[in-house]
């Protein structure tokens, strides 16, 4: 038997740095990557997908890991980064994209957008007390990455 869980987040923050200092940091997967928290493994696939390998939480035979991967596009001039699912690796199935604009005091906004859905192999009748876990272990995982990322942007 397999569970999914589907997870949905955005955020908004501002980095006390340049539009293009944000972009070129952001799009860099490999350095903005080192900001998330437990990700046990960032494999370069080429031609811009990488694989996630998240560390595994959970307890025993209930440990979940979340695996996937995402090939990645740009437009500088339009402000953004996105990622998109490759099918057939992993658990997951991710996507996203970062927005980045110019606030008039030359700081950045930045909207985060990442959904995604993780399939697990555990009875479905656990559904209403592993979802839940699922969303606040990503959400937090998020939060985190972001305050990571205002640190290290600000730090330019």
């Amino acid at each position: 038997m397999a569970l999914t869980v589907s997870v949905k987040i955005e955020r908004e923050l501002d980095v006390d740095c340049s539009s293009t200092d944000a972009f070129a940091y952001l799009e860099d997967v490999p350095k903005s990557a080192s900001h998330f928290p437990n990700v046990d493994k960032l494999i370069d696939l080429g031609n811009n997908t990488y694989q996630w390998e998240m560390k595994k939480f959970g307890v025993d035979k209930y440990s979940i890991q979340s695996i996937y991967a995402v090939k990645y596009s740009k437009n500088k001039s339009k402000g953004w980064i996105k990622w998109e699912p490759v099918e057939g690796i992993g658990n997951g199935i991710v996507e996203g994209s970062w927005k980045i604009k110019s606030n008039k005091d030359k700081t950045t906004h930045l909207t985060f957008n990442s959904k995604g859905e993780l399939t697990l192999p555990l009875p479905g009748l656990i559904k209403m007390i592993v979802s839940p876990l699922v969303i606040h272990e990503f959400s937090g995982l998020v939060d985190k990455y972001l305050k990571n990322l205002r640190k290290a942007l600000s730090a330019i």
